[in-house]
């Protein structure tokens, strides 16, 4: 009697057969929908983040205007002079909208509402304010270049 050797092929189970292509795309598709909902999100997010250092940036400059016109008596002639008096270490803090320290300054007139008059005998020079050097446009709708 002769006896027959049961073939020694197996079937592959489904785990070892990987993913089809179909399953693959279906996968990449998910991903990039999921990424094309959460791009605006971020965009936005990092916007708001840009705006509230800007903010910041510009509220410490203008303190620090106020705290050498305290000490010195007179605004400062340019806002290297905040640098090399000590008042901010090392440089001026960077426009987030810009990239750079290239703020616009605003110089004293003596007549704007909320500028100290000069005193006798002071003149009437300096810087007194700063704004953005960008022209954009924030989330708010006003142009950066105003705050």
């Amino acid at each position: 009697m002769e006896t027959t050797i049961p073939s020694m092929k197996r079937k592959p189970r489904r785990a070892d057969r990987g993913f089809t292509l179909i399953e693959l795309m279906v996968v990449i598709a998910i991903i990039g929908i999921l990424v094309s909902m959460a791009m605006p999100s971020y965009m936005h997010i990092v916007e708001r983040a840009k705006e509230a250092v800007l903010r910041h940036n510009l509220a410490a400059i203008r303190d620090v205007i106020d705290q050498y016109y305290a000490d010195k008596g007179k605004y400062p002639d340019s806002l290297d002079a905040l640098v090399t008096d000590g008042y901010f270490r090392g440089h001026l803090p960077i426009d987030p909208i810009t990239n750079q320290a290239n703020w616009v300054t605003v110089p004293f007139s003596g007549n704007e509402e909320g500028q100290l008059e000069p005193t006798e005998g002071e003149e009437a020079s300096g810087i007194w304010d700063v704004h953005s050097a960008s022209e954009d446009t924030a989330i708010d709708g006003t142009k950066y270049s105003t705050w």
